[in-house]
């Protein structure tokens, strides 16, 4: 049997080549996924300008969820630490030097423009953690004074002694350059020095420091080093040093491992039924093949093992190909990820042994499942009944599968039934599963589910009656086009729609809390005190106030419903938010003060007048008053603060934007404010839309990875349609050879089987939408919508791509079926 496997395998390449090339990319995405997964777990990201220290001592790693037994959810922004610990920590034993190292947002201006923004201005004595080397000058002494990195100092043309412009602390200011110093490691992001009178008076958190680096003395390990210091700090060694240093490194553990686990599993869902539908139409053309076997003494056992012998000869191949490519996509993957800001730049992709394992051994798993199912109950069907069925093949199901579909569909049905009536986050959360179970489902009763629609057709013309009556007769191998390209359909459309329809009420609902005119806003960590001071003397204009954003935590009473981090606002003058206050006033929002959701406060069991405590973006408590209760949008309330307390809890230390009123002439505003602010490198000014787009500009990878997956599914359904259809297609030359010496032209075949093609495609995208709808519908009422939102464009190109799938397809194949003469294709033993 393996000898004849093995035969069967050179003989029958065409339909051998489906099934490669299916497990190929199946294969490649599972490594890709897997090693994106690894790249998630390990957070590679090797120390730059914290190269230099051995050990680096941080702030705590994220919040301990309290109900939660050892989950730890990474702080929005960044986690400081008592700058005075460097003192105690040089006292230990083996430790050479503690530098504490502090960052704040700086950029050189050139001319008009920002030089190589975002950038971070330090203290002096952090150069050592690199080190950074004087090339020339000296070091700053006093305030006012600056030394840039060489490469900075080239660019902006600088030299010591010259003046150079710098925005720091919102603002530009003057500083002579004292120094130019050179890295003796690559730091890709060039640094600026301050002194030290200059670094206390821009630190966005006075007496805190980012991090602490240690310096080892002469013969003392980093690891020696680390088990000598005090326990209960948050110290990192080797590449972990990092996490330190780029923000953002720990909270992207969690984005990239729910990518790559979407990913992989809707990988191996669709693989699952592409290859199967794969295997089993080419099982179901070989039964003639199959029955004579049988007849001729074959085993059941026999016969099994042969089916199974091919597909694993061809789906280990397949693997093993699918090697390289899987690499390079997972890489592809990470660089558009970093691209997109899911991961920042400097972690790095690396996958081990372990990665490519997982995905080969997925890969061949599936396809031996599919075979071994496949070709057992084609191995026990009696000849007789296999050539019966090989002319004229069943379109029923087993009650099995009609069972697993009635269950699966009512799965469907519960899951969009529920998601309408939860929080929009959950929602985005619980409804996505609908789609794969309302995609299978339709993948079990394909044929017979095919064969009942397409009765229901009629097409005018003897062509058009044929293929009818073909689409009936071979609903089989045409529901292993129906299935994939409904299921592209479904996840695309879903996924699509279901952000953008979430992130558009998110938005929304976000922006919709301020009233404003103008929105002014930094390329440069934040805005001023300054400028908020200059914008409200400015004329024209009625009011202005200071906008923060950040994520925390209410801790106490602790709120239970979710690990993320809610949304938290700050201002400065509460005419500005638009939210009904249904108790208490927003003239009280001010020191240690909250308003809160009155849904989330009543939740809680929080009245107004009582006490809380919050956990900030930067992991500092905060003990606040309920001053007000205010009527949010269902599930998208932010607590709101007054912006002098929640902004030196961010890791600029600054103001996100400032909202600003007009006086009398608001479409005058803008231009105005554009020229009051026209010395001011780096600021941008903004209408009411541009706050929604700064709101949006956070949701932006999300969406990124909806469009994503969307592609990928769109692109596994077009390899899967055009294997399946091609080998369909190819597999009736013997049909075509008859039709034409009944009398029949190429043209009039061709036309037949476009119009095949065209009820299998349409019957697909109507099913695939409506397996979207169970997903999107419920989302857009679960944010209080009737009808989803977003690109209309989205749906013709998903049209537009089932359609282009099927019929070049359909036509290429078409061609090579009938290129030989009708009689050589009747005298042909294979046809």
């Amino acid at each position: 049997m393996i000898r004849l496997s093995l035969a069967s395998l050179r003989s029958r390449a065409a339909t051998s080549l489906a099934t490669f090339a299916a497990v190929l990319l199946g294969c490649s995405i599972l490594i890709a996924c897997a090693a994106l997964f690894e790249s998630a777990i390990r957070l590679d990201a090797p120390p730059q300008r914290l190269g230099g220290a051995a050990v680096v001592i941080t702030g705590s790693a994220g919040f301990h969820l309290p109900d939660e037994e050892s989950e730890t959810v990474p702080y929005a922004e960044r986690p400081r630490v008592d700058a005075g610990l460097a003192a105690k920590v040089a006292q230990v034993p083996g430790v050479g030097r503690a530098i504490p190292d502090v960052s704040f947002p700086a950029a050189v201006v050139a001319g008009e423009r920002l030089l190589g923004h975002p950038l971070s201005g330090h203290g002096w004595e952090s150069a050592a953690l690199t080190p950074y080397v004087l090339s020339g000058g000296e070091e700053p002494r006093t305030s006012g004074q600056v030394v840039l990195d060489a490469t900075l100092a080239e660019s902006a043309g600088k030299r010591p002694g010259d003046k150079v412009d710098i925005v720091v602390g919102g603002q530009a200011r003057s500083f002579t350059v004292a120094g130019v110093a050179r890295a003796s490691r690559q730091v890709d992001a060039p640094a600026l020095f301050f002194s030290t009178p200059d670094v206390q008076r821009f630190s966005p958190d006075p007496g805190k420091a980012d991090a602490i680096g240690v310096i080892s003395a002469p013969g003392v390990s980093a690891a020696e080093l680390a088990r000598r210091l005090p326990a209960g700090l948050t110290i990192l060694t080797g590449n972990d040093r990092g996490m330190a240093e780029f923000i953002g490194i720990a909270a992207s553990r969690l984005p990239l491992i729910l990518l790559s686990s979407i990913f992989g599993g809707l990988v191996i869902v669709v693989m699952a039924l592409v290859v199967s539908a794969t295997i089993s139409l080419t099982v179901r053309v070989r039964l003639r093949e199959l029955a004579l076997l049988r007849a001729s003494g074959a085993t059941a056992g026999q016969v099994h093992r042969m089916v199974v012998g091919e597909t694993m000869t061809v789906s280990v191949l397949a693997a093993l190909a699918g090697l390289l490519p899987g690499w390079l996509l997972g890489r592809q993957l990470f660089s558009l990820s970093a691209q997109r800001g899911l991961v920042p730049p400097e972690l790095r992709f690396h996958p081990s042994v372990i990665a490519f394992a997982a995905g080969v051994l997925v890969a061949v798993a599936v396809p031996w499942l599919a075979a071994g199912i496949t070709a057992l109950s084609a191995a026990r069907v009696r000849p007789i009944q296999a050539l019966a069925e090989a002319a004229i093949p069943p379109v029923t199901v087993g009650p099995t599968r009609r069972l697993l579909a009635l269950v699966l569909g009512g799965v469907t049905v519960v899951l969009a039934s529920t998601t309408m009536f939860m929080d929009p986050e959950t929602a985005s959360a619980v409804g996505g599963p609908a789609v794969l179970t309302g995609g299978v489902a339709v993948g079990l009763i394909g044929p017979e589910l095919l064969n009942r629609i397409v009765a229901k057709v009629s097409v005018r013309g003897t062509g058009g009656m044929l293929a009818v009556i073909n689409t009936r007769s071979r609903a089989v191998q045409f529901s292993s086009v129906l299935t994939p390209l409904t299921l592209a359909t479904a996840i695309a459309l879903s996924n699509v729609y279901a952000q953008t329809t979430h992130d558009d009420a998110a938005v929304r609902s976000q922006a919709g809390q301020f009233q404003t005119d103008a929105v002014i806003t930094s390329q440069i960590g934040g805005v001023s005190a300054g400028l908020l001071a200059d914008v409200r003397t400015t004329p024209g204009v009625a009011g202005a106030s200071a906008l923060v954003s950040s994520r925390g935590w209410i801790e106490k009473p602790y709120d239970s419903r979710g690990s993320d981090p809610g949304t938290l606002l700050g201002i400065d003058a509460a005419e500005f938010l638009t939210a009904p206050v249904v108790s208490g006033s927003l003239r009280d929002l001010s020191g240690d003060t909250a308003a809160l959701p009155a849904t989330q406060a009543d939740d809680l069991g929080i009245k107004l007048g009582d006490r809380i405590t919050l956990r900030l973006g930067d992991g500092a408590a905060s003990e606040v008053k309920v001053v007000a209760l205010l009527d949010s949008p269902a599930g998208y309330g932010a607590v709101v603060l007054p912006a002098a307390l929640l902004a030196p809890h961010t890791t600029a230390g600054l103001p996100s934007a400032i909202l600003v009123r007009a006086a009398s002439n608001p479409d005058a505003l803008a231009a105005t404010l554009e020229r009051a602010t026209r010395a001011r490198p780096g600021i941008d000014v903004g209408d009411q839309d541009g706050l929604s787009a700064m709101f949006s500009a956070q949701l932006g990878v999300q969406a990124w990875i909806s469009y994503l997956l969307a592609a990928l599914a769109i692109a596994y359904a077009a390899l899967a349609a055009v294997n399946t259809l091609a080998v369909s297609v190819l597999a009736r030359r013997r049909e075509f050879a008859v039709q034409r010496l009944a009398g029949a032209t190429r043209r009039q075949v061709r036309r037949m089987l476009l119009i095949e093609g065209a009820l299998v495609a349409t019957i697909s995208i109507v099913l695939g939408v409506v397996i979207a709808a169970f997903t999107v519908l419920p989302m857009a009422v679960a944010v209080g919508s009737i009808l989803p939102t977003g690109p209309v464009w989205v749906l013709l190109a998903v049209i537009a791509a089932v359609v282009l799938i099927v019929a070049p397809v359909t036509l290429a194949s078409a061609r090579l079926a009938m290129r030989r003469g009708p009689m050589d294709v009747i005298s042909s033993p294979a046809g």
